[in-house]
């Protein structure tokens, strides 16, 4: 074990102390990817939400008596050096990386996983990383330098790609990324499977821009345990990449859809691409920097180009998008299935929503349900367990908590944990959308973007084990964003894992698809104060010609929703909370009884 908060409480205006944050956990955590690849052996503690410690959090939960960690022996290491000496043996040594060209270290995380060796950031001063570690202490042989090794630059954006006879791009950004191409992907030296979209060295001219744990790079240890690629590229090909202002329009997004290409050629368009990461929306590519396009633009464009290519993103977004030891939490013992029961037409006849008949007992009811999210990123669901989930006032009235089941793959125990403790009113769905946010219209032909096959199919294949594993049967949400909706191919995909519900953007207001109950999508419902939330609701509620309603909220704790559902009742007491099950049997048969497409 190694404590790096340290680093938390480290001042951002020191160029040195920035050097310092960037340079210990980067090393620590290629290390970390290397040493947990097989089994559980080095964690961190690291990340904060406010006064939380999360890593201190989940270490304590498990480590109870007969928990997963209970009796196992730890060193705390006091240092960094000391904890790299340790496992000197365990890897072959270094990539060193350029400090003037960011996109490096991104390239150095790609190269760490590949070959075993730790990435630090070229820098000869002394008491540097580099210094105590190559230049002295252990001296670690250099096995991969991303620049010459007199501190010159490797990549120039001129002439070829360094050591192909590919033409530079221009950018001396993108080359980086394409030597890594050529000479690790398109060789079949990286597991295409996995990538990870984090931001590069340019963290360091702007570091308060957002959470200061917001360097990401305590999120690098599972990709490198699994020997993905990582990028830091912008989607737009209307204009250059905010951090790299002279490269010609599209660089970015050029080099982006061919690494993206060669992924889904060699995973054969039947596996998707597991990206971790998100946007780095407050340090590039927005109007934040200087581009020309807004946050949610930014996302969605960047989720069409990556969906075109059969991948998929784990959303580690701004202001929660830290999220350290996953490649130690990746070997938590999962049990084989968490089931979760249906509803049947005898219990909603006892609790009186059916005559005996079989029919709707309305009584000028309105139904309402909350898409309680957003839980598609690993690190939110890590992060907001303590204070959202611990909340005492779970389970006082019903809730559908979506959360992606593919975030099994590096928060395991946070799933596993949710589900033991879950209450009768907790009921899971998934997020958007599905097992990864990825926009599905993308998958039907004609694909716009790559012009590939269609993936319908290899998306049905990827969700069904996912949604037996954890007994889900809706999809809380579909983000449709800028792609085209779901067409009938789209729907009759989701039908085959999502069959009890989905809750689509652009779709007529309700659908019945086959046996499957659509609904469209509804308002975000975020005010802090429950009133106004539920002002809100009823407004839509007396808007909308259906007794049916859904509403999206983030990061909402269940004394909020008391609330909100309290004032509700106030307002309105015909307006009544459903639990999930409830919700989409009553909207199917509210369909069957009529043509109700609107």
């Amino acid at each position: 074990m190694i404590d790096l908060e340290y680093t938390l409480s480290a001042d951002l205006h020191n160029p040195d102390s920035l050097k310092m944050i960037w340079d210990d956990i980067h090393a620590v955590a290629t290390l970390q990817g290397i040493v947990n690849r097989r089994s559980p052996r080095l964690y961190i503690f690291l990340v904060k939400n406010g006064r939380v410690d999360i890593d201190r959090y989940w270490w304590n939960k498990y480590r109870g008596k007969g928990k997963w960690l209970s009796g196992r022996d730890t060193v705390l290491y006091p240092d960094v050096g000391s904890m790299i000496n340790a496992y000197r043996h365990e890897i072959k040594g270094a990539v060193v990386y350029d400090p003037k060209v960011p996109a490096t270290s991104n390239v150095a995380s790609s190269v760490a996983g590949i070959e075993d060796v730790i990435a630090l950031r070229y820098d000869t001063t002394p008491g540097s990383l580099y210094s105590r570690l190559v230049m002295n202490g252990p001296r670690l042989p250099v096995k991969i330098w991303l620049l010459h090794s007199d501190g010159s630059p490797l990549f120039t954006g001129k002439g070829n790609v360094p050591g192909t006879d590919r033409p530079s791009s221009g950018s001396a950004k993108d080359d980086a990324y394409l030597w890594f191409l050529e000479h690790y992907m398109k060789k079949g030296r990286c597991n295409t499977a996995y990538a990870a979209y984090y931001i590069d060295q340019q963290w360091m001219k702007k570091p308060a821009a957002a959470a200061r744990n917001h360097h990401t790079l305590s999120n690098h240890d599972f990709f490198v345990s699994r020997r993905g690629f990582f990028f830091d590229l912008s989607p737009w090909g209307d204009e250059p990449a905010t951090d790299d202002p002279h490269q010609q329009p599209g660089t970015d997004r050029k080099t982006l859809k061919e690494l993206l290409l060669t992924a889904y050629r060699q995973n054969r368009g039947q596996r998707f691409c597991y990206i971790g990461g998100f946007p780095p929306w407050a340090f590039k590519y927005t109007r934040h920097a200087g581009g020309r396009h807004e946050d949610v633009e930014t996302e969605w464009e960047y989720s069409r180009i990556i969906s075109a290519y059969n991948a998929f993103k784990d959303a580690d977004a701004i202001n929660y998008g830290a999220l350290a030891n996953a490649s130690f939490w990746q070997h938590f013992p999962l049990k084989s299935k968490y089931p979760q029961p249906w509803i049947t037409p005898q219990e909603l006849q006892r609790r009186g929503y059916l005559t005996r008949d079989g029919q709707i007992d309305f009584r000028g009811r309105n139904f309402i349900i909350f898409y309680v999210g957003d839980y598609d990123a690993s690190s939110w669901l890590s992060q907001t367990t303590p204070d959202l989930w611990d909340d005492p006032d779970r389970g006082k009235v019903p809730l559908m908590w979506c959360i992606s089941p593919v975030l099994a793959e590096r928060v395991p125990m946070a799933m596993d944990y949710r589900r033991e403790t879950a209450t009768p009113n907790d009921y899971f769905a998934a997020a958007d959308n599905g097992a990864g946010y990825l926009m599905p219209g993308m998958l039907q032909e004609p694909r716009p973007i790559s012009g590939l096959p269609e993936g319908l199919q290899a998306w049905v294949a990827h969700n069904k084990p996912y949604y037996d594993r954890w007994g889900l049967s809706i999809t809380g949400f579909i983000i449709d964003g800028k792609a085209p909706g779901l067409n009938k191919k789209g729907l009759d995909a989701y039908a085959q894992f999502s069959g009890n519900g989905i809750v689509p953007q652009k779709v007529p207001l309700t659908l019945l698809h086959g046996n499957m109950p659509v609904l469209r999508s509804d308002d975000d419902v975020n005010e802090t104060d429950p009133a106004a939330a539920a002002r809100h609701i009823l407004a839509r509620v007396k808007a909308r010609p259906v007794p049916f309603h859904w509403f999206r909220n983030i990061l909402k704790s269940p004394t909020w929703y008391v609330q909100v559902a309290e004032e509700l009742k106030r307002l309105d007491p015909k307006i009544e909370l459903l639990d999930a099950p409830a919700f989409f049997e009553l909207y199917r048969i509210y369909l069957e009884e009529g043509d109700r497409g609107q």
